[in-house]
């Protein structure tokens, strides 16, 4: 190996190994959660106290429009699983909209 090789290689392996230690000494501390799903008898708030509050605030569906109408919040609860890759199952969304729509949007 030549010495430009060896310099880049090494140098690579002092990238890697830097990379490595401080990726292990840092952490996030995240406030508590002061807002909560508003509670309901229907099927979808246990699946979106489940699915949704798992990634994200309660307080993400208090700050929608409350005149949002329920194709608003199939929208919503398709990009979270298509952009954000919630691990949403397609036969429980049409009851987490239900429960969005109803509790937070203008069917309440």
């Amino acid at each position: 190996m030549n010495e430009k090789a060896t310099t880049l290689s090494a140098l690579a392996l002092l990238i890697v190994m830097g990379g490595a230690a401080s990726a292990a000494t840092k952490s996030i501390t995240l406030p508590p959660d002061g807002v909560q799903l508003t509670p309901s008898t229907l099927p979808g708030y246990a699946k979106a106290q489940t699915n949704c509050v798992v990634c994200h605030s309660a307080e993400y569906m208090v700050y929608q429009p409350p005149n949002a109408a329920r194709p608003y919040w199939d929208a919503m609860v398709k990009r979270m699983k298509a952009v954000f890759k919630a691990p949403i199952e397609d036969a429980d969304m049409p009851e987490i909209v239900d429960y969005l729509a109803k509790t937070y949007g203008n069917e309440k």
